[in-house]
């Protein structure tokens, strides 16, 4: 309920502190109409956090609740990283990962959002026609489960009305929810052949773990030991030697071009178990206190961690 008052607040804000409050407002509203419409993975919005800066820079978190197993996603956003709000806008997202999703905003999805983008322009009539026909076959991909027609049919023409011009014009549109997008993606990949699915970029954290527990207690040694090596690298770096921060970035680029071809071959809840057999050993903590070794009932099953 609070996030419905966000706009007020940022134009009290703006008027305070001499910022363009109508861009502000419109900032937010696309952050928030991104992850909830253009990213499908069965999350749900209920939490959007805007933080603005004397000159104007902003930084929003999000987080959303999955519909089905109650797990949480958040999106991160940082206004100096977004050079679009439709294509890899995002600072971060911290999830588990949901497979193959529905993400207009992947770069790969280009000529999907393009193809959306000539049937909005399209006189709806014909559209809304044409969309019958696609639904109609048993065989076909598009099925009429996935299509609400009287609510797409009164999106376009709102859409034939406003005449927006780019894809973040369409999702600032009153009526255009997630499954309105949907529809016109999965049409969008049929008449355009333009794939709207990819790898969820969401990538559960394993380095630090969760204040919550999970996937595992954060190891506190290890968090410090991180923050003191990144700490160092800068200080160094601000006097010409970046030794650390380059191993640092060079690892990095290790692991993306590990990723390629990599195939797991492993269990993750195993991982994960392991993870949380060995982190009190790294003063291990959780908002409900110190991790403990695993203890077992005698008869080698192993207790609660907590």
């Amino acid at each position: 309920k609070l996030s419905m008052q966000t706009p007020q607040e940022l134009l009290r804000l703006s008027n305070d502190m001499g910022l363009d409050g109508n861009d502000l407002i419109r900032s937010s509203k696309l952050v928030a109409k991104v992850d909830n419409t253009a990213i499908q993975e069965g999350y749900q919005l209920y939490l959007h956090k805007i933080i603005v800066t004397d000159n104007g820079n902003w930084s929003v978190v999000q987080q959303g609740m999955h519909e089905k197993d109650g797990t949480a996603r958040r999106y991160h956003w940082h206004s100096e990283k977004v050079k679009s709000f439709v294509e890899e806008p995002h600072a971060g997202i911290s999830g588990p990962s949901q497979g193959i999703i529905l993400n207009l905003t992947a770069a790969e999805a280009a000529a999907n959002r393009t193809g959306i983008m000539t049937i909005v322009a399209e006189d709806s009539t014909q559209v809304m026609q044409d969309f019958a026909k696609l639904i109609m076959p048993s065989h076909h991909d598009v099925r009429a489960s996935d299509v609400d027609l009287k609510r797409l049919g009164a999106m376009l023409y709102v859409a034939r009305e406003s005449q927006p011009s780019h894809f973040e014009d369409l999702l600032l549109l009153k009526g255009v929810g997630p499954r309105t997008l949907q529809s016109l993606a999965l049409v969008s990949e049929v008449i355009h052949g333009a794939p709207s699915r990819f790898n969820d970029p969401a990538r559960f954290s394993f380095a630090h773990g969760g204040k919550d527990g999970h996937p595992f207690p954060v190891p506190l040694t290890i968090y410090d030991e991180s923050i003191q090596i990144l700490q160092k690298g800068i200080e160094k770096s601000k006097l010409g030697y970046g030794e650390k921060l380059k191993s640092i970035n060079k690892l990095h680029q290790i692991v993306l071009d590990s990723e390629k071809d990599f195939q797991p071959q492993f269990d993750i809840q195993q991982i994960i178990a392991e993870e949380r057999r060995d982190t009190w050993k790294y003063g291990g903590r959780t908002v409900f206190g110190d991790a403990q070794p695993l203890r077992t009932n005698g008869r080698g099953l192993q207790l609660s961690l907590f």
